[in-house]
Order: C-alpha cells, then sequence, then structure tokens
C-alpha cells in the first residue's frame, strides 16, 4: 500500500506546488514582490465575493452577512485528487470594526483525504464567522473547520427561512463556487492557518495583532473591505473601557 501511495503524493505535491507557482508568477515570468502578492490576493477576494453577491436570488442572505463579525474568502481553491486528495489556496479575511471592515489578512487553506478519487478543480470558498468563538477559532495559529470550530453548510438566496434556524448557531457559515455554482458547503478537515509571511512582509505585524489592532485598510489592500462594505456597513460596538 505504501508503495502505491508514495508516487500518488508526489504526484499530487508536484501538482499544487506547480498550481501554486503558476498563480504566483508576474508578468513576463518574474516573481511578483510581497507588496503586489498582497494587492493581487485581496483583488482576487475581493472579485470572487462581488461576483457571488450578483448572482441573482442565490446570493449570501444580506441579514448573515450583517450579523458576521468576520468574512473570509478564498478564492480559486484547487482540490486535486488521484488516490490522495488535497486542497490548497490562498485567501483573505477581513473584520468588523468599530471604524468599518478592517485590514485585510492573509491565510491558507490546507488538507486532505485518502481514498478512491480522480480529478481536479478550483473552488472558490467564502467563510462567514458569524460570533465570539468562531473568531476566538480564526485568531489561533490554526484551525480545522469541523474540528475545533462548529461549521455548517450557509443558507443561500435573498432571505432565511426558519428551517435553516439551526444551521445559524455555527460558528461559521460556509459556502463554495465551482463551476459557476454556488452553495452553501459542507467542508471538514480543512485547517485555515495565517500566512504570517505574507503578513508580516506587508505590515510588519502577525494577522492576529493586524486583525486585534482596528488597522485601517491601507489604499493597495483596501478592495475587499470595499466590497464587503457595499452590502453591510455595520459597525462592530466600541470595546468597554476598562
Amino acid at each position: 500500500m505504501r508503495r502505491l501511495l508514495a508516487p500518488a503524493v508526489a504526484a499530487l505535491a508536484l501538482c499544487l506546488c506547480a498550481a501554486d507557482a503558476a498563480s504566483g508568477q508576474g508578468t513576463k515570468g518574474h516573481r511578483p514582490t510581497r507588496t503586489q502578492d498582497a494587492s493581487r490576493h485581496t483583488k482576487r477576494a475581493a472579485d470572487a465575493f462581488n461576483s457571488i453577491m450578483r448572482v441573482r436570488d442565490k446570493a449570501i442572505p444580506k441579514e448573515l452577512l450583517e450579523d458576521a463579525e468576520a468574512v473570509a474568502v478564498f478564492p480559486g481553491v484547487l482540490k486535486a485528487a488521484f488516490i490522495v486528495g488535497g486542497r490548497k489556496g490562498q485567501g483573505v479575511v477581513s473584520r468588523r470594526t468599530p471604524q468599518g471592515w478592517s485590514a485585510p489578512v492573509f491565510y491558507n487553506m490546507g488538507g486532505g483525504s485518502v481514498g478512491l478519487q480522480a480529478g481536479g478543480a478550483r473552488t472558490d470558498y467564502v467563510l462567514l464567522i458569524m460570533n465570539e468563538d468562531g473568531l476566538k477559532n480564526l485568531l489561533e495559529d490554526k484551525f480545522e473547520i469541523g474540528g475545533e470550530a462548529s461549521v455548517a453548510a450557509g443558507p443561500v438566496g435573498r432571505t432565511i427561512s426558519a428551517s435553516t434556524t439551526p444551521t445559524l448557531d455555527a460558528g461559521i457559515l460556509s459556502y463554495s463556487r465551482s463551476k459557476g455554482v454556488f452553495a452553501g458547503a459542507s467542508i471538514k478537515g480543512v485547517a485555515i492557518t495565517p500566512d504570517n509571511d505574507l503578513n508580516r512582509a506587508y505590515y510588519g505585524r502577525t494577522a492576529r495583532e493586524v486583525l486585534t489592532s482596528g488597522l485601517r485598510p491601507p489604499t493597495l489592500v483596501r478592495s475587499l473591505p470595499l466590497a464587503l462594505s457595499r452590502y453591510s456597513n455595520r459597525r462592530a460596538a466600541p470595546a468597554p473601557k476598562k
């Protein structure tokens, strides 16, 4: 069995790395700077979020977005499989603050599974972090969706029906879009980790430090906070004075 899995694992890793390298190339083959990386990741996340919200009668309910404490968008996550499956993607997170949506921070998504499977696809994921428990998990160095964090497939459409009420107790609501089809997503075994190499390169701080500082979005990475503010302008309550 090990002899069978070893080349499959190697092939999967090569596939994911090749796709990652291809998406990170600048113009004419030049590797982009870290500032360009930050701007590119944020713009891709904003484009994916805007595209999802423009889908008539199939978008994320605005009532849920209005209640969310933070939003994570992972555009173009690659799911590749040949006996051993895996996901690899980069995303952006913005948190609601008393001043509006925070400066976006950068996260990685990864996970794997073993089974009889073959194929590959790219999927956009949107995670709504709905309460303090979900936010606490997000601020950890690593958390597993469906493990440490309670997660449910989010409902879609203009309004929230009574039948969806039980799912709204989850700390995180998840959505996915693949091949143009958008729906609530049941995802488990996927790990979310801060990309602190990029966060430190761009902000000089970790993801946790940025998200808890109330830092306003710099101009080059403002696209996702602006996209979120189009659909929800609610501001977080100020922290109580000590």
